[in-house]
């Protein structure tokens, strides 16, 4: 049931693909009940296949397109994202074009409920965080017929196009600088993982630095809540528990190293010469800490307007250029990792 082809899937695509009437089909999708579970299952197994999405705007509408970008991130409450959103809506909306936001949770079901939903609007181009989505959100970006940007990572094969930074090298880097300065007694920890595949990538990235370099990741944490200064007081003071003799704690972003960093000082402990720490995003927020943390940069806003800039120049009939954006994050040594 494989599609070489660009255009617009149709109810007729479907009927095809599942061996029934036109009829039938809609009959399916609008949940009639006068259809049996076979055949109904026959209908979703090629709508999840082909991608297929309901048309909702009106058959009169001359452009079959709304001037709205379906946006579609996994958290409010991360702190990366509004950034982002921010790129996005300065670009867009010079351009006569709305951000209209989805949230996933990281949870790749929700993903597919709210693609599904916002590409039934049949907007002017979907912007969609990560690289990683299960066959039947893929089926639907494949089949969209829009443009479609994956963002903050380009570590993988995109749907359409993508733009990010690379995390394998993000840890790779980072490792590789804490090593520079005669860190070698390292822990790890991360949040949201294994669902937020980018911190994942990170450390995978940073692990293979530190193997190269001779050095074994001695100790390593982590928590699937999200991101807080609480969690990182908690899980600082749990690993300097069972490994005391640690030189150097790397979190998976800023925000839990900073409550790292405040259980450290309170402890009395030497920042940075008994022991150091890095986070990464870049977070500004947590420019009045009493140390800076070492962290690296995330291009956040430059992602959103170079992702917003594609989706437009693609509405317009303008040839966007690359169809991935590598963008390249800067270290910040701050106060936190020793200069030698």
């Amino acid at each position: 049931m494989s599609r070489q082809d660009k255009r617009p899937l149709t109810l007729r695509d479907v009927s095809e693909a599942s061996g029934v009437s036109e009829m039938t089909v809609s009959r399916v999708l609008r949940n009639r009940d006068d259809v049996s579970a076979r055949t109904r299952e026959k209908v979703l197994a090629a709508v999840r296949e082909l991608g297929y999405v309901p048309n909702r705007i009106a058959g009169g509408l001359a452009s079959q397109r709304v001037n709205l970008v379906a946006v579609i991130v996994p958290s409010f409450g991360n702190l990366v994202f509004p950034e982002v959103l921010s790129g996005i809506s300065e670009v867009l909306e010079a351009d006569g074009l709305q951000p209209v936001v989805g949230m996933t949770d990281y949870l790749p079901k929700k993903e597919e409920r709210v693609l599904h939903e916002m590409l039934s609007w049949r907007p002017s181009g979907v912007i969609v965080a990560g690289l990683e989505h299960s066959d039947p959100a893929r089926a639907m970006l494949r089949a969209a017929h829009m443009p479609v940007v994956e963002i903050m990572d380009t570590d993988g094969e995109p749907v359409d196009a993508a733009v990010g930074i690379s995390h394998r090298r993000a840890g790779r880097e980072m490792a590789r600088a804490i090593l520079a300065e005669g860190y070698r007694r390292i822990g790890f920890l991360g949040t949201k993982m294994p669902l937020d595949h980018r911190a994942r990538k990170r450390f995978e990235g940073f692990v293979e630095a530190l193997a190269k370099g001779g050095v074994e990741l001695e100790d390593r944490a982590f928590y699937s809540g999200g991101s807080a200064l609480a969690k990182g007081r908690e899980m600082t003071r749990d690993m300097l528990g069972r490994s005391p003799e640690l030189d150097f704690l790397y979190y998976s972003n800023d925000l839990i190293a900073a409550g790292g960093l405040l259980w450290l000082m309170e402890q009395g402990i030497e920042i940075p010469g008994r022991l150091g720490l890095a986070g990464f995003n870049g977070l500004t927020l947590l420019d009045g800490l009493p140390r800076r943390i070492a962290t690296m940069d995330a291009c956040r806003r430059e992602i959103g307007r170079r992702a917003a800039r594609i989706v437009a120049d693609r509405v317009a009939g303008r040839d966007p250029g690359e169809r991935i954006v590598t963008l390249t994050p800067t270290i910040d040594e701050g106060d936190t990792l020793r200069r030698r």
